[in-house]
């Protein structure tokens, strides 16, 4: 016998084999993967409540309900009065809602009728993730930071918990939450922006970069005590482009040199960068740590930058021209009480606002909240690339 070849044709069967067995479990593995992908999309989570924190940009009425009712023309979009949002109408959160099949927000600080059974909103216009000091506050930020939010979460899931239990009346029950609902509603952040506005115009940009570090820590401490206190699901936004706001833009246009290509403050935009940079590696850090969680960190700089960069495109006039101001008066937001001879005048609103992505040089329209809302449902801006209706379920293979 030729015991070379023996062994050569051996060698080859046996390759053969070991090539087929490798293959089978690469078809295994990728009927697996398949499997549980296709089985985690097939049907959607169903969120029986939604529990957000933050700023101006998802206020449903907070400040307006502490600090004086935010006056006309806010709301009249949608509304048809002034809601207690900074807009026209609806916000992102408001859509957000909408697309998990729950009624609006209520805010927890409005005492008139509130239904907290889907959750409730205790972001706040004008406050901060860093606890308010006298300089904050010295400068216009109001005291609900982030830390007292969840103060108020706390106190709400208390109440909620003994008044549950105790009412016999079933329409008072109906408005309060189901003590089981806190572990399966998703909890929606959208914070840092008034923090960095503020490092800026009182210090420098190089400075507020310094502070990110800080500002992370208060953030991270406050996904901790959600953890610890049964949150499992978190929608985490990072800052948009500040230095694309008109109110800085066209109003205090950037010194030469500091315009990047689309007509944003370079610099400003820059500190978000690095406080986004920050943020979604803090987030990645909190994943590691917190294994029974679902954390999506959203892109909505990206989300707004398109927009911006693509304004005509997407059926908008100049993005960095804005809808509600008090005429003859450029000192004046339009979130200003204005006093004429002793009588408040309210500003007036452009004629259309649907075509503007600002509304007030600081706040979008509800018309760009709707296609910012829209754009990051599906995933596309979150990592994981996850879509807001499968929020609660952890990626198959996470990045």
């Amino acid at each position: 016998m030729n015991w070379v070849r023996f062994f050569s044709r051996r060698t080859w069967w046996q390759g053969l084999w070991e090539l087929k067995k490798s293959l089978l479990a690469m078809v295994t593995v990728s009927i697996l993967v398949v499997s549980l992908n296709s089985s985690s999309s097939s049907t959607s989570c169903h969120f029986p409540a939604v529990y957000n924190f933050g700023d101006s940009n998802s206020d449903t009425g907070c400040a307006s309900a502490a600090f004086g009712r935010i006056h006309a023309p806010y709301g009249e979009t949608f509304f048809g009065r002034p809601s207690g949002r900074y807009s026209d109408g609806r916000l992102i959160i408001d859509f957000i809602a909408d697309k998990l099949g729950l009624p609006y927000l209520n805010a927890y600080l409005d005492a008139l009728q509130p239904n907290f059974r889907h959750g409730a909103s205790f972001a706040a216009g004008g406050s901060t993730i860093q606890p308010v000091d006298a300089k904050l506050y010295g400068a216009g930020f109001n005291p609900l930071s982030l830390d007292i939010q969840l103060l108020q979460f706390v106190q709400l899931k208390e109440r909620a918990n003994e008044l549950y239990n105790q009412a016999k009346n079933k329409q008072i029950k109906s408005a309060i939450p189901r003590p089981e609902d806190f572990s399966k509603a998703l909890y929606t952040l959208d914070c840092g922006q008034n923090d960095l506005t503020f490092g800026i115009i009182s210090t420098s940009e190089e400075q507020t970069k310094a502070s990110i570090p800080s500002i992370i820590n208060h953030f991270a401490t406050a996904v901790e005590k959600l953890y610890q206190g049964g949150a499992r699901m978190f929608w985490i936004h990072n800052t948009g482009p500040i230095g694309c706001l008109p109110l800085f833009v066209s109003d205090h246009p950037p010194q030469p040199g500091n315009a990047n290509q689309t007509g944003c403050i370079k610099s400003y935009n820059e500190v978000a960068q690095e406080f986004n940079k920050q943020l979604k590696d803090r987030v990645s850090q909190l994943r590691a740590q917190f294994h029974e969680a679902v954390l999506i960190y959203v892109d909505i700089y990206s989300a707004k930058y398109t927009l911006i960069t693509e304004a005509n495109k997407h059926g908008f006039v100049n993005p960095f021209g804005y809808c509600c101001k008090h005429p003859g008066n450029n000192q004046a937001q339009c979130w200003d009480k204005v006093i004429v001879n002793g009588t408040e005048v309210n500003p007036i609103s452009c004629e259309d606002p649907s075509k503007y992505i600002s509304w007030d040089g600081a706040h979008y329209t509800e018309a760009a909240s709707r296609w910012i809302a829209n754009h990051i449902a599906d995933g596309s801006f979150s990592d994981p690339p996850i879509p807001l209706t499968k929020a609660c379920r952890k990626p198959v293979f996470s990045r």
